[in-house]
């Protein structure tokens, strides 16, 4: 989708008052920087649905990612990445997924012995790694046990942070100071306290009003100096300075309303006669959305800003002097509901008993395009619904500092919850503009270009020099891909030494020989492959998670996953015990013909090379002076250029690498320490093109369970990482025969799936699934996007 500025979606007002020639520059500046931010610097958000808030090790994390850039899907990138740390800080994978129009998805398989009782997960893309890290995706996964831990509990350390409206406290003026209280995981303390001054004078009282949120109101004396005094819910005392005190400046209050926010600015005398005339802007995902020029020599402001034509989220107002220079700023959150679409739920076919099936219908508006999530679990084990995809895209992904329950703020239309949703606006960090750059027109240094195409099998030439780059031709490429069949590919090298084929797009690890044309100057250079792709990080330290949460659905989540665990070790047992070779021993050869070669190159009449097993093929300089000799009638020629030449019959024999058409040129570079084994054919050869009238040599590079190559000689070769694959969620079918359904059934997951697609002629999607053993109820959890960005969140529970 195109991407559409904000202004041409929600017109509004400019105001605009006769400046100055120099001022008019610096805020044409501004506005064409702010121009160029929104459109060469979107920035994108992230978020993950998991099938599940809690996992057990051996357990397997499913999850789909949802990507915006402003109100948009981020429809850009292409790559998405995702790093799992344990709960110390150390890598345990990074993996790396195809994303298309903001979407992908995926899994982390926990470790059957892992220890820790937490997962950190950080999830980006390479363009987010150009901005603040703070916006980077961050979550922390709990791990249950069924056995209690034996970690000494950590004391809570409650602490208290007050935030002056605007940014400053001002002596002389009312301030409206918001507090919150949290302890160093983040959730919320209680506490009793007040505002006195630095005479011992009872000032206000520390009233909470939500969450460990308040405020109160403050007019500082000049030369005073004020704290607050509190106990904490164990009745400990504690003493906490208020922010400093400036004795000139401009106080703003912000006053939300059901469609539009009541501004008011208030100066001290001396700041009202320097600063002259005020900014104030409006800006929303980094563009422009109001602009309000206003002379101060009254020393008080006060004006109206309609909500009704801007899109949902955090709406930020900087209040500048004459000079532009910031002075204070505020976010209020608009929400106009514009943001979502209704998914409904009906349960068609009722299986509460065991592996009983069950039949969702879900239903979305008509004419729209979307994709979602879903989720079916375990009703009875711990669920966490503090966050979802509405409240985490809407509202933590654009805030810095942790939000305690954000899908709070979004349960209702409550005139409650709205304020309380503005004491988080008053208490949280925010600030996606640095206002000094973008008054002087200055940009983010960019180090990491968007991933506009996906991962490929791309590199560049390292260890020449230009002249030796410029016309050098083709690389050439044989490709070795789990379970495929080696493709030999040849990709033209660009005079910076760069290449790239967009059309092999891989998953897993792939392993590459490769080799430069014998006429160029490249024979001291290597390859750097997918040198696009970001690198894994350093081992990190991850935040705090608190390992005591209160869940009461730990121990039978714990106690199923257990179960199923040793229903798995059982079943792979006794499937070794069920093993009965039947068939008679087969010699090595044999084997190695069944493991290496298929169709036309299997079985038939010919001369058959098993080097695996020859200690004596190690010390041969190339395959032709190994196979010298040992093939009646099959002469071969080295020329003094090193060129060779083969006949046999009276013309040349077909050569093929790992069943591809190859020349004697290639193969002469082939490391024989690489190869497992040669199958000679006689004449007339049918499994070629081009006739085999002069029969053919088969080679085959060695592949897992053979001897270790040794490295150093032949073809260069690396191991090539892609995309991380993706697996599919078993879901058992007890409709049909499968042997799989004789095993113990105590899936805590019953059912997940991440690509439930919706459109026109398909608003109504059906689902079915079995139950398990034991799970007598369900809890069903619906998330998606649309094409145009609106956003779903659903739960049920189905008893």
């Amino acid at each position: 989708m195109k991407k559409v500025g904000l202004s041409k979606i929600y017109p509004f007002f400019l105001v605009y008052s006769l400046l100055s020639a120099g001022l008019f520059v610096k805020a044409q500046n501004i506005d064409s920087t702010i121009a160029v931010y929104s459109d060469k610097y979107s920035q994108e958000r992230m978020y993950l649905h998991f099938d599940k808030s809690s996992y057990s090790a051996g357990e397997t994390v499913w999850f789909k990612v949802y990507m915006m850039d402003a109100i948009y899907p981020a429809a850009q990138s292409k790559s998405v990445y995702l790093d799992w740390t344990d709960n110390t800080g150390k890598l345990l994978l990074h993996s790396v997924f195809p994303m298309t129009n903001g979407l992908s998805n995926g899994q982390f398989e926990i470790p059957v012995d892992y220890k820790g009782n937490s997962l950190h997960v950080k999830g980006y893309t390479r363009w987010m790694l150009n901005f603040d890290s703070v916006f980077l995706y961050n979550k922390d996964i709990r791990i249950i046990s069924r056995y209690p831990s034996t970690a000494k509990k950590e004391t809570v350390v409650p602490s208290i942070t007050f935030f002056p409206e605007g940014g400053d406290a001002i002596a002389g003026l009312n301030n409206k100071i918001a507090f919150k209280v949290n302890d160093q995981w983040g959730k919320p303390v209680k506490i009793r306290g007040s505002v006195v001054d630095s005479k011992g004078k009872v000032i206000t009282a520390l009233t909470q009003l939500h969450d460990g949120m308040g405020f109160f109101f403050l007019n500082p004396a000049p030369g005073i100096s004020y704290s607050a005094k509190w106990k904490d819910e164990k009745g400990v005392d504690h003493t906490s300075a208020l922010p400093e005190i400036k004795q000139s400046g401009i106080v703003m209050q912000v006053i939300p309303h059901a469609n539009k926010r009541i501004l008011s600015i208030n100066c001290t005398p001396d700041a009202a006669k320097t600063i002259g005339t005020l900014h104030i802007l409006g800006t929303m995902f980094q563009n422009t959305v109001f602009k309000i020029d206003e002379v101060t020599n009254k020393g008080s402001i006060q004006k109206t800003i309609p909500l009704e034509s801007l899109p949902s989220g955090i709406l930020t107002i900087t209040v500048f002097d004459g000079q532009w220079n910031a002075l204070a700023e505020r976010i209020t959150f608009v929400n106009n509901k514009e943001y979502l679409f209704q998914s409904q739920m009906e349960v068609k076919q009722w299986g509460l008993s065991k592996r009983a099936k069950d039949q969702i219908q879900i239903t979305v508006p008509d004419s729209l395009i979307a994709s979602l999530s879903v989720s079916v679990t375990d009703q009875q084990i711990d669920a966490d619904s503090s966050n979802n995809i509405i409240s985490h895209l809407l509202l933590t992904s654009d805030l810095k500092g942790k939000v305690y329950n954000p899908a709070y703020y979004f349960s209702s239309d409550e005139d409650s919850i709205a304020t309380h949703l503005d004491l988080v606006m008053l208490t949280h960090g925010w600030r996606r503009f640095k206002w000094e750059d973008v008054v002087q027109g200055k940009f983010p240094k960019i180090n990491y270009q968007r991933d506009t195409s996906y991962l490929s099998l791309s590199g560049k030439v390292i260890g020449a020099l230009p002249a030796q780059l410029r016309g050098a031709g083709d690389v050439f490429m044989f490709v070795k891909e789990k379970d495929k069949k080696v493709k030999m590919l040849s990709e033209p090298i660009k005079p910076d030494g760069s290449f790239n084929d967009p059309t092999q797009i891989f998953f897993d690890t792939i392993h590459v020989y490769y080799s430069f044309p014998k006429k160029s100057t490249l024979a001291d250079a290597s390859i750097q492959f997918m040198d696009g792709r970001v690198p894994a990080p350093a081992n990190t330290t991850n935040g705090n998670t608190n390992p005591f949460p209160d869940t009461s659905g730990d121990y039978r989540h714990a106690m199923l996953a257990d179960e199923a665990n040793s229903a798995r070790r059982m079943a792979e047992g006794k499937i070794l015990e069920e093993v009965i070779i039947k068939s008679k021993t087969k010699s090595p050869i044999q084997i190695m013909d069944e493991k290496y070669t298929s169709g036309f190159f299997s079985g038939g009449d010919g001369y058959q090379f098993d080097l695996v097993n020859d200690p004596f093929a190690s010390s041969a300089m190339n395959i032709f002076t190994y196979l010298q000799g040992k093939v009646p009638g099959l002469q071969i020629t080295t020329g003094g250029s090193g060129a060779t030449t083969l006949n046999w019959r009276g013309g040349a024999p077909q050569l093929y690498l790992d069943e591809i058409q190859s020349d004697p040129g290639f193969l002469s570079g082939v490391n024989v320490n690489d190869v497992a084994y040669i199958k000679v054919f006689r004449p007339p050869f049918f499994g070629g093109s081009g006739g085999g009238a002069n029969g053919a040599i088969a080679i085959y590079t060695r592949r897992g369970g053979d001897v270790k190559p040794t490295p150093g000689k032949g073809l260069n070769n690396n191991v090539v990482y892609g995309y991380t694959p993706i697996r599919q969620f078993y879901s058992p079918n007890y409709g049909t025969f499968d042997k799989r359904n004789e095993e113990k059934d105590f899936r805590t997951t019953i059912y997940w799936n991440p690509n439930v697609n919706v459109g026109p002629g398909k608003r109504q999607v059906t689902l079915s699934f079995y139950n398990n053993d034991v799970s007598d109820f369900f809890r069903v959890v619906i998330e998606g996007m649309s094409i145009d960005g609106r956003l779903t969140h659903f739960e049920q529970i189905m008893e």
